[in-house]
């Protein structure tokens, strides 16, 4: 297991000491969280119109140095609440990995890849509130000089909730489950430790992921 390391930024440019305790304590619970061993985090800014205080981090999936997967979370706090959020926290993420061309075609692809992250909140026991988000799916045939690449389909979830339970931790767990998901690695059952009565992902299946290294 890994440890979580980010990046905390508020609006206005004011220190972390500035910011309210609750979210304090929530960056704090997101840096204590335990993460699936292939995923590497690393601090990323925080967007500042979004909310007076916001945290955020970048992630990737790797497997014997190769990149499969790559996301973005951030946390948003707004101490006086939004009506949309129907909170006072929000969780933004981006997760986004390359499949076999042939999953394309798939016609259920978009209603399993949000699945996944359903699932995954459940599973680690989440409670979440108001979620939304896209799943975008796109093949990429190359031609001319580039004609000799092989044919590349990627996977892009898009999605934000609320948590409900203050239990921010399990929240980026989930997360980092999904991104794991996504790069077609088998799905953990989380540890009885920390969710004793939740139902386990092991029933979902993984597309298949390409392992290579990606582009950019």
């Amino acid at each position: 297991m890994a440890a979580v390391g980010g990046h905390p930024a508020q609006g206005g440019g004011t220190g972390k000491e500035s910011a309210p305790i609750e979210f304090r304590n929530a960056v704090e619970a997101l840096a204590g969280a335990r993460l699936r061993p292939e995923l590497q985090l690393a601090p990323a800014p925080a967007p500042r119109r979004l909310a007076p205080f916001a945290y955020a981090l970048t992630a990737s999936v790797e497997v014997d140095g190769e990149e499969l997967a790559d996301g973005r979370l951030v946390l948003l706090h707004d101490p006086a609440g939004q009506e949309a959020w129907r909170g006072d926290f929000r969780v933004v993420t981006m997760s986004r990995a390359e499949l076999e061309p042939e999953m394309a075609g798939d016609p259920m692809l978009a209603e399993v890849g949000w699945a996944w992250l359903m699932d995954a909140l459940q599973a680690h026991g989440a409670g979440y509130a108001e979620p939304s988000g896209t799943v975008t799916h796109a093949a990429s045939q190359y031609f001319g000089g580039l004609a000799e690449r092989p044919g590349s389909t990627e996977i892009e979830v898009r999605a934000s909730w609320t948590p409900a339970d203050g239990r921010f931790e399990r929240h980026l767990a989930a997360w980092g489950d999904l991104l794991c998901i996504c790069a077609g690695l088998p799905p953990v059952v989380p540890t009885p430790l920390s969710l004793p009565d939740a139902p386990s992902l092991g029933g979902v299946v993984p597309m298949p992921a390409r392992r290579r290294p990606r582009s950019h």
